[in-house]
Formats: C-alpha cells, sequence, structure tokens
C-alpha cells in the first residue's frame, strides 16, 4: 500500500512498543486505521464511542505499564473524550491521544468546516500533560516521538496529539525509525537521602504513605517495610507494599484507629501521593512531624501540608537510595507493627459491620481477587466506597484500577482495557446500575472482543449514595436521584452476555464463581431491592466537600 503519513504512524506506533490501540473509526482517521490493519501489528479495539475509548487507553496503561493509545476523531469526538481524559490526567496516566484536524486550509480558521472546532487545542490542553500537533508530513515521526516520550517522562499523562487528516493522507517524508521510549529520570538528591536517613535512623515509630507515584517502587518500599517501618497507603497506592503484611495499614489511611498511629509516630515520608481530600478529610487530618515528601514532580512539593522536607526524585531511585544507607533491622519499636496489625484488624471490623448482608458479597470478593491474581476495577458506587477501595484486597498495585477523579460510569470501560492487558486473568469488575448506564454501550465491546471479565453489578435502582445524601444532609427530600433503570437481563440477552441476577445474598458466591470458569464476559447483576439495604448508610464526604454521584 502507499507510503502514507498514515502509514508511517502506525509503523512508528509499532516500532515504538505499541501493541494495542482502542478508538472509534472516522473519516477522519481512516489514513491511520487502515495501515494500522493492514500492517497486522498493533490490536485495534473498536470502542462504541470515544470517552470508552480514552477509559480503555488509560486502565490498559495502568494495569499492562505500558503506552495506552486512544484514537479519535476531531471537534465533538475529541470533546467525546475529554472526560475520561481527565481521569487519565488525575492518575498520570501514560496515555497518548491521537486525535485528528481538518484539513489544514480550513484549521484554525472559524471557516464552519465539518468536525470543526477552531479552540480544539484549547480544549485538549485542558485535559493533557501537554498538546502537538503535526503540522506537515517533514515532522510527523519527530513530533510523534516527542508526544509519546512527554507521556512517558514522570510526572507521566496523557499527551495529545492532532494530526489534520490532509497530512495523514500525504506522502511522508522519510524520518527516523522509532524504538521504545526510555523515559529521563532526575538525578539522585544524595544530599537529601542522606539527611532523609539520619532521621529514619533516630525515628522509633516511622511511618510511609504510598501513592499512586510509588507503583514502580514496590519493591524497596516493601524492603524499608521489612527493616521496620510501618506504611499506610492511598487507595492509588495500595499494594505497593503486599496488603496482608503486619506492618500496612492498607488504605483504612483515614480511620480512628490509623489516627492513633499516626499520633504515635515520629516520621512520616510521603512517596508519590497528592495526599488527597477525601483521604485526608480535605487536609485537615492530623499527621505525624516530621513530615518528609518525596515526588518526583516539583510543583507537588508542600501543595496540601505543610511539610518538613522535600526531595524531588523517582520513588524507587530515592528509596534504594534510602535503603543502601539503613541498616538491614532498623532499632524500631517492635510494638508498631503489632499496632497497625490491631489498627488494621479493627477498621476492618468496623467496616464489615457497616456492611450488613453485603458482607457476604465483600468477604467472597476477598478471598477470590487477591489469590486469583485478577485485575480489580471499581466504578464510583456506594459498594466500592464501602468495601471495595479498601477491604477487598489486591495482589499488585497494577491490579488495582478505579475513577481516581470520582466519576460516575467509567467502569466498564476501564474493566475492558483492563482486561485487554491482562488477558490470561479474569477481570472482575465492580460497578453499579446509575454508572453502567453511562457505560453500558462499552458492554458491547467486551462481548464483540470476547473479553474474560465479570460484571459484578450492584443495582439499587437509583443513584443510592445521593439518596442518602439527601436524606442526611436535605430533610429526605430525593430530588432527581430516583432514575429509570433498564431491566439488564434483557440488554445482556440482547447482545449475547450470560446474566444471572442474585436475590438472595447467600447465592452470590455459587453464582460468581461459575463466572470464573467461563469464557468472555458475564453479568451478574446483585438485586439490593430484593436483599435489603447496607447495615449502615453511606452518605458520602461532609457536607461541603467535593464529591459525585454513584
Amino acid at each position: 500500500m502507499q507510503r502514507t503519513v498514515g502509514f508511517q504512524i502506525a509503523e512508528a506506533l509499532a516500532d515504538a512498543g505499541v501493541t494495542t490501540m482502542f478508538g472509534v473509526i472516522s473519516i477522519h482517521n481512516m489514513p491511520i486505521l487502515d495501515a494500522v490493519a493492514e500492517q497486522g501489528r498493533i490490536r485495534f479495539v473498536p470502542a462504541r464511542g470515544e470517552a470508552g475509548a480514552m477509559n480503555m487507553a488509560d486502565a490498559f496503561s495502568r494495569v499492562s505499564g505500558e503506552l495506552g493509545v486512544a484514537l479519535t476523531s476531531t471537534g465533538t469526538a475529541a470533546g467525546n473524550a475529554a472526560g475520561a481524559q481527565a481521569e487519565a490526567l488525575t492518575a498520570g496516566s501514560r496515555v497518548l491521544h491521537i486525535t485528528t484536524q481538518v484539513d489544514r486550509e480550513f484549521m484554525d480558521r472559524d471557516r464552519a468546516a465539518i468536525h470543526d472546532v477552531p479552540k480544539q487545542p484549547e480544549m485538549l490542553r485542558g485535559v493533557s500533560k501537554s498538546v502537538f500537533r503535526i503540522w506537515d508530513e517533514s515532522g510527523a515521526t519527530g513530533v510523534l516521538a516527542a508526544a509519546i516520550r512527554t507521556a512517558s517522562t514522570p510526572p507521566t499523562g496523557p499527551v495529545s496529539l492532532e494530526i489534520p487528516v490532509d497530512v495523514q493522507r500525504a506522502t511522508a517524508v522519510s524520518g527516523q525509525r522509532l524504538s521504545p521510549t526510555k523515559p529521563a529520570l532526575p538525578p539522585v538528591d544524595k544530599d537529601a537521602i542522606d539527611a532523609l536517613a539520619k532521621q529514619v535512623l533516630n525515628a522509633k515509630r516511622p511511618m510511609v504513605w504510598l501513592g499512586g507515584g510509588a507503583r514502580g517502587a514496590s519493591a524497596q518500599a516493601t524492603e524499608l517495610v521489612k527493616r521496620g517501618v510501618g506504611a499506610v497507603s492511598s487507595t492509588q497506592g495500595r499494594a505497593v507494599v503486599p496488603e496482608d503484611h503486619e506492618g500496612n495499614l492498607g488504605a483504612f489511611n483515614m480511620t480512628p484507629e490509623a489516627e492513633e498511629i499516626y499520633a504515635a509516630s515520629d516520621l512520616m515520608i510521603v512517596v508519590g501521593s497528592r495526599l488527597r481530600g477525601n483521604e485526608t478529610r480535605n487536609n485537615k487530618m492530623p499527621l505525624p512531624h516530621p513530615l518528609i515528601q518525596i515526588d518526583v514532580e516539583p510543583t507537588q512539593e508542600g501543595r496540601n501540608y505543610a511539610i518538613d522536607g522535600f526531595i524531588c526524585g523517582d520513588a524507587a531511585l530515592t528509596l534504594a537510595g534510602l535503603l543502601e544507607r539503613l541498616p538491614t533491622t532498623l532499632n524500631t519499636d517492635p510494638q508498631m507493627n503489632y499496632d497497625i496489625a490491631v489498627a488494621r484488624a479493627k477498621s476492618e471490623g468496623a467496616l464489615r459491620s457497616r456492611l450488613g448482608p453485603y458482607q457476604v458479597v465483600a468477604d467472597h470478593l476477598l478471598g477470590v481477587v487477591p489469590a486469583g491474581h485478577h485485575p480489580w476495577v471499581r466504578d464510583v458506587t456506594i459498594s466500592n466506597s464501602t468495601f471495595g477501595n479498601r477491604y477487598v484486597q489486591i495482589a499488585a498495585p497494577h491490579l488495582g484500577v478505579h475513577a481516581l477523579g470520582g466519576g460516575i460510569g467509567q467502569g466498564v470501560a476501564m474493566a475492558i482495557g483492563a482486561s485487554t492487558a491482562n488477558p490470561d486473568k479474569r477481570t472482575i469488575a465492580l460497578i453499579g446500575d446509575g454508572g453502567t448506564q453511562l457505560g453500558i454501550a462499552e458492554m458491547i465491546t467486551a462481548v464483540d472482543e470476547n473479553l474474560p471479565i465479570t460484571f459484578v453489578l450492584m443495582n439499587d435502582a437509583a443513584y443510592g449514595v445521593i439518596e442518602n445524601i439527601q436524606d442526611a444532609q436535605y430533610g429526605g427530600r430525593r430530588h432527581y436521584s430516583k432514575v429509570k433503570t433498564p431491566k439488564f437481563d434483557l440488554i445482556a440477552a440482547a447482545i449475547d452476555m450470560p446474566h444471572q441476577r442474585v436475590q438472595n445474598v447467600e447465592d452470590f458466591p455459587d453464582a460468581f464463581d461459575a463466572t470464573l470458569k467461563a469464557e468472555g464476559p458475564s453479568l451478574i447483576e446483585v438485586d439490593m431491592i430484593a436483599i435489603g439495604p447496607f447495615a449502615e448508610s453511606f452518605a458520602g464526604p461532609p457536607a461541603g466537600a467535593a464529591g459525585s454521584k454513584s
């Protein structure tokens, strides 16, 4: 076939290590997709919408560690992906959003060409780490390489690349052949690590708070805990240290028991975490001092808490340097691990007491998900906010995927991305009826691709957390929170997806386990109307704090 820029882009992506791409075909991106299909080096997953494609690319990147690629058309299509790209930006995911532009003679001129959005670059800048444009055939591979390198270089994040359709059709000019990117990292700050090592040696109850930026430092963080440092994590930093380690509070980071641990600590090292408001009571939860922050992004220094020291560096390299300066066993309080284990057990017990009949669901998933090394994907729903984000453990940090920004309706598509990245394991996705209605078209994609996914749909026939907030804060006035809920069994039948409704919670384990042996996706619908409410209503964040419907 003719060697066009579209052909060159497809070839260069494969040379750079891209194995999978998600998107929606359009007249404006056909030169690229035709070449992708003809070359046969990249798997293309046709999403039903651009938002879904972006969520898939995001989750694929989180689970695989590779670059996630989403391909959209221009204008409205790029706008459709924007909300999902905001989630990728929040999570710092390595995502390349290849979008298109109208022919150059009409571009940026507001001349009403079809699919033209004159301020598309401004829109993309709002949800991107950086925005690039290929202006002509001579710069195609160089600009693509720069975009990939930018997305992959810490602090990582989604990058948008515009390619006008007439450039895609143009005859390619010989350029560099790409190869997988090796991102540059900031130099190790030896003096700062020397100072931190002295603080650790002088501490009796030191702790490390692990965020999403520490996901690549699992070996180093685990060794630090083995030597005598206690651990706690954000939701995004779960399993950086194994979640069953006695010295790890896990994501039970805001319970009264956790606060007692903090009060007794004499040093806390925050690694790759922004100490988000929903995990620190909007930064009002007292944390230990000295409070030392390690982050690859210099702009995060002291952003949410007053700190006593900052090290700008890669988490793995910085912790490795710290370990080199410490003995194999620290002279820390031998009681600390016991206290952390007790605090975690009490926190888990308090959580289980609030679940009521859904203890059965949570306990069964706790037994299956980490043992089977299943990717664990969650949408924003009451069940995730109660037991999904903290109680059900994961076997490794890359296996946990959730909507970090709190947006509803992304779980179905994220499960597809996660499953595509890890097809040898069955992905388990915890979703709600409200969010599923937003992402339901992508269930067809899951069937089309025959992906091994078990969707656990918790159906309370409403925006449940909104109703709880209305009960708690608005005198029980339930405006707009009750929405028409479809018959999911009929939808599943229409798209050839196996479905089972659980109306007795004791039937959940057998129904769920049957899906683990199936091929392709399955839907387990938990009828919360039939089963009944949680023992304690979850009413979201405190009044005045940021939240989202679920």
